[in-house]
């Protein structure tokens, strides 16, 4: 884990502009949303399901980059005044406090053309046809039908009791997607694997997804400022349905742990093969609890 971090650290530090280019403000912003924090779990997964489908190790550097630069530009608009109006992210300002809410906007923008420049400039895959649905499933992933969607029934859901179906559709498009598409991603930049090993892969990577908020939602609700590095108990203050909030802390707990169980029995056919797959879902629900 802490070499795919390394790496994938250097990669997104020589992809992304230097503060010394011109406009400077906007690529030190850039640099400062990006660089220097983060467990990076998508680029994990990236390199997890790559290395399952025997694909090219820095091919999979540039897909990795791609992904988590979306986070990073989701990241940095979610924290702005007009959506969740947050301080602080990754144990640090947030870019539009370090900054300004305009420079934050551009940071986003910016991060999200650089994400797509990065899939589209260099080869990721023998077959042009391949490498273009690449570029579609980021897109998908990242737009109205993904995760943007996801944030836009997350703001119009403040106040609301939401059922554990509107939840779980919220977070399959806010958070889910993305992580889906990392997986999915990694997988097709390698030998091509048949259709259901590829199903496999999207129902693991669809209850990574939910996984992963599940837990994020216990965490919210238990462990502290420092801890997360960004403020504790945000979404109990702007009254936002939860997991926590929907089930209760015991059966919020017990989801995670069905959620990791049928993630690892998704990809058990692979054997050996998904052995990392498998310690990123354990590591995702046992990260802090």
């Amino acid at each position: 884990m802490e070499s795919i971090q390394r790496r994938s650290e250097t990669a997104l530090a020589a992809l992304l502009p230097e503060a010394n280019i011109a406009p400077n403000r906007l690529h030190d912003a850039m640099r400062y949303a990006v660089l220097g924090g983060g467990k990076r779990v998508r680029p994990l997964l990236v390199h997890a399901a790559g290395q399952l489908a025997g694909a090219d190790p820095e091919r999979l550097d540039r897909i990795a980059c791609a992904v988590e630069l979306i986070h990073a530009y989701s990241l940095v608009h979610d924290d702005l005044p007009c959506m969740d109006d947050d301080v602080l992210r990754r144990g640090k300002p947030t870019v539009h406090v370090e900054y300004d809410e305009a420079t934050a906007l551009l940071v986003g923008d910016a991060l999200q053309a650089l994400a797509f420049q990065t899939l589209a400039e260099t080869p990721l895959s023998d077959e042009p046809a391949v490498q273009l649905a690449m570029i579609t499933l980021l897109a998908r992933a990242s737009g109205s039908r993904g995760m943007a969607g996801g944030q836009a029934i997350d703001l119009d859901a403040v106040g609301k009791q939401l059922s554990r179906e509107e939840l779980e559709f919220m977070h399959i498009h806010k958070t889910g997607a993305l992580i889906r598409a990392s997986v999915l991603l990694g997988a097709q930049c390698g030998t091509p694997l048949p259709p259901d090993d590829l199903a496999r892969l999207d129902h693991y990577g669809k209850l990574v997804g939910l996984l992963f908020q599940v837990v994020d939602d216990i965490l919210d609700a238990q462990a502290d400022t420092a801890t997360l590095g960004k403020t504790a108990g945000k979404d109990a203050d702007h009254n936002k349905p939860t997991y926590v909030t929907l089930l209760g802390m015991a059966d919020a707990r017990a989801l995670a742990e069905s959620l990791l169980a049928n993630a690892r029995s998704a990809i058990a056919p692979f054997g050996e093969q998904a052995a990392r797959l498998d310690e990123l879902a354990s590591f995702i629900v046992h990260r802090r609890f």
